[in-house]
């Protein structure tokens, strides 16, 4: 439904702004927030960027849950710098979102009333210290792997953003890595937990690049903007690809008794997603959704005086400002 929206708005178009908007993308321009683009362009950047701030504020919480409790002050402190760049990787991405004409509190709402999504991941428990490692390597991991390519998409603002955001996210990474490699050459018990979060958050990293192509409604026209640069199932056997040997040199397994290189197509053969289970997830039936919405609807309402106080002292500057002209 949402693909044909978009090619019914792309027709009412001018053909000659459309042609010439298409050769800019084609060239690798970069398009800006001033200049001329498709409404469909646009609704489309809006949603992608929206989810992905979304997606950036939500997957505070499974950590934010962790900081109190981490091992040692070392690591309280590496997550909390965590959890810090987060919340800046929201406000790049929403800041983004703002050249597009949508507004920080309108995306905010969108996220609060079902209208908009965000990784379907973070909806997953966080029940021990490993899977603050397992998130750091899997879910960054599975996160950078969608993210650089990102740096080259063609809306200027939300590649210029992807920059920075890619930097930390490998940072992220690394530190989960970390983690993982304490735990699987610690004791039986750590090395336990730490597979025991490998097998819990292996399927669920997998489903962050989205439906398989030929399922995604949005793919063919993302790709064709340069909105995406790169297809699901690709970036999908890439991450396999890179991260079963890093759980190898852990001494841990992968939960796919179907997984086997392939040498013929010079990658792994590997089980696929649940993808009953994704969808349930987005419809809002997985283990953790009404648990983060419930968090993210209390931190709206309890910072409602914030925003007024904020807007009240706005308009108050304004105000001295006109009369002193």
């Amino acid at each position: 439904m949402y693909a044909q929206m978009i090619k019914s708005e792309a027709t009412k178009d001018d053909p000659e702004k459309l042609a010439t908007f298409q050769a800019r993308i084609d060239a690798g321009d970069k398009i800006e927030p001033k200049d001329w683009m498709p409404e469909g362009y646009r609704k489309t950047l809006i949603r992608q960027i929206g989810q992905h701030a979304h997606s950036e504020i939500v997957g505070q919480l499974p950590e934010g849950n962790w900081i109190t409790r981490a091992p040692t002050l070392e690591r309280k402190a590496i997550l909390l710098a965590k959890v810090q760049d987060e919340a800046g990787h929201g406000l790049y991405l929403y800041c983004a979102a703002e050249t597009l004409g949508v507004t920080r509190d309108e995306l905010t709402e969108m996220l609060l009333d079902g209208r908009m999504k965000y990784s379907s991941i973070f909806n997953y428990p966080t029940l021990t210290w490993a899977d603050m490692g397992a998130v750091g390597w899997l879910v960054d991991g599975a996160a950078i792997m969608n993210q650089v390519p990102l740096q080259r998409t063609s809306f200027g603002p939300y590649a210029r953003a992807m920059v920075r955001i890619c930097k930390e996210e490998s940072f992220h990474q690394r530190q989960g890595y970390d983690i993982m490699m304490k735990m699987a050459n610690g004791t039986e018990a750590q090395k336990r937990m730490a597979q025991d979060a490998l097998n819990r958050m292996w399927f669920p990293s997998l489903m962050m690049f989205g439906p398989s192509d030929a399922e995604s409604v949005h793919s063919e026209q993302s790709m064709s903007w340069k909105i995406k640069m790169n297809g699901n199932d690709e970036l999908r056997q890439k991450f396999v690809d890179q991260t079963v040997p890093q759980a190898e040199y852990l001494g841990l397994t992968v939960p796919d008794p179907d997984l086997k290189w392939n040498e013929t197509k010079g990658g792994y053969d590997f089980t696929g997603p649940d993808w009953d289970e994704f969808f349930e997830v987005l419809k809002g039936n997985g283990p953790c959704n009404t648990e983060r919405l419930a968090a993210r609807n209390k931190a709206w309402d309890d910072g409602a005086w914030v925003r007024e106080g904020l807007m009240a002292h706005a308009a108050k500057k304004r105000s001295a400002k006109m009369a002193a002209e």
